[in-house]
């Protein structure tokens, strides 16, 4: 299972794809009050720009009796005022004020939404089109029978001048409803990542943009036509006007709406791009903010995942090392591994603590883990350093193998100068013990040993061996490093040089002598 339980800084200083909509380390109250207005200064806005336009198509472009005239009056300058003025009053309360009480959860930054909560928040923008839409057809069913009184041929200018802005003031309104709600959409999110996207969708705003940009205006004019058809007297320039105003309603209001539909759809892309930037540069504590309801949401979700995946792959792969050596790691990593083993040069090195029973025995284990993994970080170090891996802790010993499964190019006298550093480091660390040391070098069978379900890489072979015995030899040699004269034959004359040939003896389980080999004195 993925470990997503991590925390990890989110990408850029526009978590949300906007810096209008404020940086994650923002304040609860500062957050609030930057959402309440991206919620309600826009909104008004567009309200007002709705009514202008829909003033001009009435009085202006669309044909039919003038609308300026000493009988509408009244109607102009008291029940329109009035019914805008109440309609705005009402679409604040209603609107602005019910949606805060509904995210009102959202100014905790620790609270967690509860479901009720989460669908709450998810229907705010819906909520928030059907309220303005009640109020702007309100509006046509209150007004044009008023003006229907003055002259029935104002009520199709009016049914069709308020309409064409209805339709347009409540689709920018949805628009910039989710912009404004992408913080509080962000935690909806991240507190149901499973949960049902109830948005739009990458489609429906694209199809929203065609049917507000361009359908609605076309179909106005197609409406014109179909009334000039019908014995409605329209002039050639009312035509021409009514034409010219749409078609530059159709171009200003289309550019308007596709800005807004791209922004939303590219933010998400833009931050997932940033992102996926940073994962190739190295960086797995990467997270993009999922702030989007639709698809993109979806993508900015995978790639969460994805990332995390990433970073449980790399952790495992950073245990496996270290459990079994990093060399070991990559090459069965780089390679399907199976069971058997291949004959090799290698060297080995065991170096083993003299007394640990006794120390032991009158210890605390505490301490005697800290002592022997002090011991065993030197000795890790050393081989490393010089191209080799740990391939076994045993208690309180230890086997290393150099030239497999890593080839060296030297790999006995990688081994003869890491026993040296070993040795070097552990007479000046003053440890409360001492430790043998033996190296010997070979032939060996290198490989996969085990079942199927369970196996380990082990070396096998003469020269571990040969290295063990010289280990036990080397606790009773005052230079506590032996090594075989093969192994330092074996070197190469830079490393060969520090080492003294010495005296033959036959190791405990050999039939063959063994010359020794101890290294000069510092």
């Amino acid at each position: 299972m993925v470990d997503t339980d991590v925390t990890p800084a989110a990408v850029g200083v526009a978590p949300w794809g906007s810096r209008l909509l404020g940086s994650a380390d923002e304040g609860a109250l500062s957050r609030r009050l930057r959402v309440q207005l991206l919620l309600t200064v826009p909104l008004i806005f567009a309200n007002l720009i709705g009514i202008a336009v829909s003033s001009l198509l009435i009085g202006v472009v669309l044909p039919g009796p003038p609308l300026f005239t000493s009988e509408t009056a009244l109607l102009n300058f008291v029940a329109v005022p009035v019914y805008v003025s109440a309609a705005f009053a009402a679409g604040f309360v209603w609107g602005t004020v019910g949606s805060l009480r509904t995210l009102r959860w959202a100014t905790d930054p620790d609270r967690v939404p509860t479901e009720a909560e989460q669908a709450a928040t998810a229907r705010v923008p819906r909520r928030l089109v059907v309220q303005q839409a009640l109020l702007w057809f309100g509006g046509m069913l209150i007004l044009s029978p008023l003006y229907g009184l003055v002259d029935p041929a104002y009520v199709p200018k009016v049914l069709l001048g308020t309409g064409f802005s209805a339709i347009v003031v409540c689709a920018n309104s949805y628009l910039l409803a989710e912009f404004a709600l992408r913080p509080v959409t962000a935690r909806v999110l991240e507190a149901a990542p499973r949960r049902r996207r109830r948005g739009l969708g990458v489609f429906g705003r694209s199809l929203l943009v065609w049917m507000l940009g361009s359908g609605t205006p076309v179909a106005l004019l197609m409406t014109i036509a179909v009334l000039d058809l019908a014995g409605m007297d329209i002039s050639t320039n009312r035509l021409a006007v009514c034409v010219l105003s749409l078609g530059g309603a159709t171009l200003v209001f289309g550019l308007l709406l596709m800005t807004q539909t791209l922004a939303a759809a590219v933010a998400p892309i833009r931050g997932v791009r940033n992102a996926l930037r940073r994962v190739e540069d190295g960086d797995l504590d990467v997270v993009v903010t999922v702030y989007d309801g639709t698809e993109l949401g979806e993508l900015q979700s995978g790639f969460n995942h994805m990332v995390a995946g990433m970073r449980e792959r790399k952790r495992i792969r950073d245990l496996f090392g270290r459990h079994v050596g990093h060399d070991v790691a990559a090459a069965a990593l780089a390679r399907n591994p199976e069971l058997g083993g291949e004959e090799c040069e290698a060297a080995a090195i065991f170096v083993d603590i003299i007394g640990s029973t006794t120390m032991t025995a009158t210890r605390p284990a505490n301490e005697i883990v800290a002592l022997l993994n002090e011991f065993f970080e030197i000795v890790v170090d050393e081989v490393e350093r010089f191209g080799g891996h740990v391939n076994k802790f045993e208690g309180d010993a230890a086997l290393a193998v150099f030239g497999t499964p890593a080839p060296l190019l030297d790999a006995a006298g990688s081994a003869l100068a890491a026993a040296r550093a070993i040795r070097s480091r552990l007479s000046d660390a003053a440890m409360e013990f001492d430790a043998g040391i033996g190296i010997a070098a070979g032939r060996v069978v290198a490989g996969n040993v085990g079942a199927h379900r369970r196996y380990e890489f082990t070396v096998i072979g003469d020269a571990v061996n040969e290295a063990a015995r010289l280990c036990e030899l080397a606790k009773q040699d005052e230079s506590r490093v032996l090594a075989s004269a093969a192994a330092v034959d074996a070197a190469e004359e830079i490393e060969r040089k520090h080492w003294e040939l010495g005296e033959p003896v036959t190791l405990r389980g050999r039939i063959r002598e063994t010359r020794l080999a101890r290294p000069y004195p510092r």
